[in-house]
Order: C-alpha cells, then structure tokens, then sequence
C-alpha cells in the first residue's frame, strides 16, 4: 500500500520495498516519536511524543490528513475501552475497594510473609483479569503499598507481585490488557475461541511467573506481618464499586462470546458504576474525572496515526514474505513469540501490538503465529521497566510513594522471571 503524499523511489529496496526520501523521514519520525515515548526526554509527557510525531508526519505531507483522521477513528473502541476502565477502576479506588482487597490479603496472612505473598498475588491476579493490568498498576500498588507499610513488613516484594502479575494475568481474558485490543482489532476471536486458545498458556504465566518470582525474593521477605486479623467492612459505595465490576465483567464476557465490540460496553459500565455511586451515596463522579490519565488517549491516538504512516511506506507489506516463509518453518510458534517479547520491551507492547494488528488486519496470519504474537506482546514486558504502559504506570506509583526501582534492578529480576514463563507459555499453546 503506497500514500499518494509519498514521493517517487530512489532505486533502491529494503525487505522488498522501494525506498524513497519520504519513507526514511517516515520511518525516522516514528522511530524518534517511539524513542520520546519510552525515555520521556526532559520528563516530557509521553503523550507529547507520539502527537508530536503524528503531527510531523502530516505537516511534512508524509501522510495525508484524511489518512491521519482516519487512524485516529480507527482507536475508537480502545478508547471507550480505556474510559470506561479507568473510571471504574478509580470510583472503586476512591470507595475504598482495592485498600479493602489489600487489607483482606494482610488480615488473613496470619503473620506469614509467605502466604501474604501469595494472597497479593491472587487479589493483583483477579484485578488485572477483571479490570485490566493498568488498573492493578495504577490503583492495586498504592493500596498494597499502604498495607504492607500497615503490617510493618518491606513493601518491595509486594509491590514487585503488582507489576509482574499485571503483565502474566494480561491475557486471560479479552478485556485483561488493552493492548489485545489493538493486536486483534475488528478480528477479536469469540470469547469460546479464546479461552480455547489462552487459557492453558495464561494458566501456565501466571504459576510460572509466581514461582519464579516468589524464588528470586526469597531473601527479601522477611519479618512477620503484624496487622490484627480482620478488616472493616465495605462501605456502601464499595459495595456498588464492587458490584459494578462484577457486571462489567459479565456485560463484557458477554460481548465477547457473542463477538461484539468491547469498548462501548466497557465505556457503559464505568459511567453507569459511576452514576448509581452518585446517585446513592452522593459521591461527585467530577473528583474521579479528574483523576482519570486522559493523556493515554492522545497517545493511543498518536500510535495509531505514526502505525499509519509506516504502514503506507510498504514496509509492513515487505513483511508478508517473510512472515509466510517463517509459519512454514519448525518451531514458528516459539520464534514468533520471542520476536515479539523482545520487541515489547525495545518499542513498547503498544505500538507493537498496533504494528501487529495492522500485519494481521491487512495480511491474515495462520492463528499460531498471530496467538504467540499476542503472548510475547502481553508477557514479554515483564523483562523490562520499558516493556509496557502498565509496568511504567507501576514505576510512576512507586515513586509517589517513595520507592525507587532502576531499571538495571528490575532487568536483573525480569531475566530471572519472563523467560520460563514465556517458555511454558508457549509450550501450554501448542
């Protein structure tokens, strides 16, 4: 696929395509845009990055305006997917939801730093299935940072179960990780085809990645938890934030299996978790608007439109040979999903997933290689800091609170933890 706006070749190819002075600029602008994402120069929004790029591209006539509007409308239901993720995911933080989870695992750990482990893991489990692996970054990690502080234990280990469960759990469902969104777009398998396909292999991340990371910090969890058995119960507008979840849960397993969009739905659920928490509490849905992370749309969008312009490069066409020669090939399925796990974490899963969906929208892979796709895209950033929204999310929590991970540190850790788990993964896939 060629851009009217692209100039005409210089002569020469790359991966089958013909090169010319636009597609470097093209490709130079996305990459710049992709960097500026990641490493947020001078601590500038990432948000920043991508429009800037996306901008760049259309004023330097590298890629038309129609096409630019059009790639952003394409992100519509990622971005009623978000809105509504997000609003629930904080009217249930400001309701005390997910400080009550937390302080149930601390409760019943019955002075065990082990089974408090354990139960961290479980309650970050069941979060990024229900309400996605941002949601366990963004508003699991204060909560059991706050608990782990309460029970006068060091909070790292923990906090580590939050960032690694968030990824491993990230594909259980649909709805676990935006990013599965953008990989499939408008060919989401049925909710039966992908339990089917993802159940085993989730299965196999999430003990995996548990065992593994419960024996790398081994030394690290010391001292007996100390907070009093028992814990307050949920206050009225808990207990309508918990409920929502639960029908989000149901609204969206619904349009799954019956092969609808997700983000309307999604969008619903939050407004409508919202509205009934105002109307019968009187809690203001306006203090949650305002903490929603409304900068991840422009960015979502930015993606798309930079994703757009590689794509009228022909580069991703120039792809096609090459991908079909390799799911001929023994052993595509592992190939494919370590590609894509280290892809995660040198662009980031989102602009990579964008990039495989668009090879899977316009050049329909066989099923293995697009299902080991999405495993190394949604597992792959537990090796690093860099790997993927949520894992930068949690980075930006721990912060807040006054803990400092680098990036060396959590490298160390995820060379130990993401590997295994990403082998039994794709061994439970085949």
């Amino acid at each position: 696929m060629q851009s009217s706006s692209l100039t005409a070749c210089d002569g020469y190819t790359l991966a089958g395509v013909s090169v010319s002075s636009a597609h470097i600029a093209t490709w130079a602008i996305a990459a710049v845009a992709i960097v500026g994402v990641i490493a947020r120069p001078r601590r500038l929004p990432e948000a920043l990055w991508a429009v800037l790029g996306a901008l760049a591209l259309v004023a330097g006539s590298l890629l038309s305006f129609a096409d630019a509007v059009a790639a952003v409308r394409q992100g519509t239901d990622v971005y009623l997917f978000l809105v509504g993720m997000m609003l629930l995911a904080e009217i249930a933080r400001e309701q005390g939801v997910f400080a009550w989870l937390a302080g149930y695992a601390v409760s019943h750990a019955r002075g065990s730093s082990s089974r408090l482990f354990l139960l961290v893991y479980l309650v970050g489990t069941a979060v990024s299935i229900l309400l996605s692996n941002d949601a366990t970054a963004v508003v699991l990690t204060p909560a059991v940072y706050a608990a782990a502080r309460h029970a006068r234990v060091p909070p790292l280990p923990y906090l580590y179960v939050c960032a690694f469960i968030a990824n491993a759990a990230s594909f259980v469902l649909p709805i676990s990780n935006p990013a599965n969104l953008v990989v499939y777009g408008r060919h989401m398998p049925s909710l039966q085809s992908w339990l089917a396909q993802f159940t085993l292999p989730s299965v196999a991340a999430i003990l995996v990645t548990f065992l593994m990371l419960r024996l790398a910090l081994r030394a690290q969890l010391t001292g007996a938890p100390s907070a009093p058995r028992g814990t307050s119960p949920l206050s009225a507008g808990g207990r309508i934030a918990a409920g929502s979840i639960g029908l989000m849960a149901v609204a969206l397993l619904t349009a799954s299996a019956r092969g609808w969009s997700l983000g309307l739905p999604t969008f619903l659920s939050g407004g409508i978790g919202a509205a009934l928490i105002w109307l019968l509490v009187g809690a203001s849905p306006l203090a949650a608007l305002k903490q929603l992370s409304w900068s991840i749309l422009p960015l979502v969008g930015g993606l798309f439109v930079l994703v757009r312009g590689v794509e009228q490069t022909g580069l991703l066409d120039g792809l096609d040979p090459w991908l079909r020669t390799g799911a001929a090939a023994h052993g595509v399925v592992f190939a494919t999903g370590a590609a894509a796990a280290v892809a995660s974490n040198l662009i980031n899963n989102l602009p990579l997933g964008l990039i495989a969906g668009t090879l899977a929208g316009t050049n329909p892979l066989p099923a293995s290689m697009s299902g080991a796709a999405l495993i190394g895209v949604d597992l792959g950033p537990n090796l690093s800091v860099t790997g993927s929204l949520a894992t930068i999310l949690w980075l930006l929590a721990l912060r807040r609170e006054g803990e400092h991970v680098s990036a060396w540190t959590f490298l160390g850790l995820g060379c130990i933890v993401m590997p295994p788990a990403l082998l039994a993964s794709l061994l439970a896939y085949l």
